[in-house]
């Protein structure tokens, strides 16, 4: 791959070093007042650097949900563009928490906006939607590979209204008769697989998103057949405020849990700059107990 570690490469080695959680680094107004930080743009970047203080060198992921600095305009975007960088550069491992998606070409100019290197929005990592088909993130995956970086792929979500999609059952497709998330699933899974013999290592470069709340048997996933090779990772929102809770994590995951990437928010963050060290401490003391 041209000497560019791929992301699957990078995200185990995270898991080696630091374990699976992920601290969200998601600036809710009330969150920004409770660190004492203003509702504006250099209140959220002022709250992003004391967190990524925090993070760094305990936790070995970092997701920003742009959302919360995007409704600050140009200022907010200033303020992420700051926060990615000094976050990379403190050894986070950062997947960028945009869930874009629309027709194959759009979608890849979002991949150039966060996965180019050298990018002022660069991340290791992007969320997004296939909404239009896996077919229409085919070029943005090409090149995130090229880039040695990642993509998680909305698959089964935890917002109730979202059921109905991705439980719907495919009809005119090469897997008519499997749910919507579990296309998606295997779909990723078959492309981490044709990338297997290139990339090499024990995870793929390509996971999906599952909410940690969600019911995947109900999504149509199976979640007691044999392990994908190479391994999935799986971005899993949910954890900590939202219900999910470390000791689920197998439970919830079944053969997947081995890619589980466990995404904590409010709950970390609402410790407040005094406590969220203590805080993030105690939860990979947790993680590390419910993994083994």
């Amino acid at each position: 791959m041209n000497g560019v570690t791929p992301f699957g490469e990078r995200l185990a080695a995270a898991f080696d070093a630091y374990g699976r959680l992920c601290v969200g680094l998601d600036p809710h107004a009330s969150l920004l007042d409770v660190w004492g930080q203003p509702d504006s743009a250099e209140g959220v970047r002022e709250f992003g650097l004391r967190v990524i203080g925090a993070a760094a060198g305990r936790v070995g992921i970092l997701k920003p949900q742009v959302a919360f600095f995007e409704r600050h305009g140009a200022a907010g975007y200033a303020a992420l563009e700051r926060l990615l960088h000094e976050a990379r550069d403190a050894g986070l491992l950062v997947i960028a928490d945009v869930k874009r998606g629309d027709i194959g070409s759009s979608v890849a100019a979002y991949g150039e906006a966060w996965l180019t290197p050298g990018s002022s929005l660069e991340a290791d990592a992007m969320t997004i939607s296939a909404y239009q088909g896996l077919g229409s993130i085919e070029q943005v995956s090409r090149s995130a590979d090229a880039a040695g970086k990642g993509l998680f792929v909305l698959a089964a979500t935890s917002n109730p209204e979202a059921a109905a999609i991705q439980r719907a059952v495919l009809q005119q497709s090469s897997r008519a008769g499997s749910t919507v998330a579990q296309a998606i699933t295997q779909g990723v899974i078959g492309w981490n697989q044709q990338r297997a013999d290139v990339a090499g290592g024990d995870l793929g470069s390509m996971g999906v998103v599952f909410g940690a709340t969600v019911d995947l048997r109900l999504a149509g996933i199976d979640t007691d057949a044999e392990p994908p090779r190479p391994g999935l990772p799986v971005l899993a929102p949910g954890f900590g405020h939202q219900g999910a809770e470390p000791g689920d994590l197998r439970l919830r995951f079944g053969s997947y849990a081995p890619g589980v990437i466990a995404s904590e928010s409010r709950s970390l963050l609402g410790a407040g700059p005094e406590g969220i060290a203590d805080a993030i401490a105690r939860r990979i003391d947790q993680y590390g107990a419910a993994i083994g």
